[in-house]
């Protein structure tokens, strides 16, 4: 999948997908003369998964510190 259907699949611009890719958060392969990138599906999938994950431990994380900030503010 070229870098620009991962930018369109993303909602991301192609500079911001490119970006992705350089940083290694997206795996990705050069291909052709031109040295264009393509992005496998299943690391597209991946990448997603983990953004997923990541966000999950955040939620949780958050509702931890405002359940221990409620618990504080409730003791005499």
């Amino acid at each position: 999948m070229p870098l620009a259907d991962v930018a369109e699949t993303l909602s991301i611009s192609a500079a911001q997908a490119y970006a992705l890719v350089r940083r290694g958060d997206l795996r990705a392969i050069q291909v052709g003369g031109r040295g264009q990138w393509r992005v496998e599906v299943s690391e597209l999938e991946a990448y997603i998964d983990r953004l997923y994950a990541e966000t999950d431990k955040q939620s949780r994380q958050q509702q931890e510190l405002e359940q221990q900030s409620a618990g504080v503010e409730q003791q005499p």
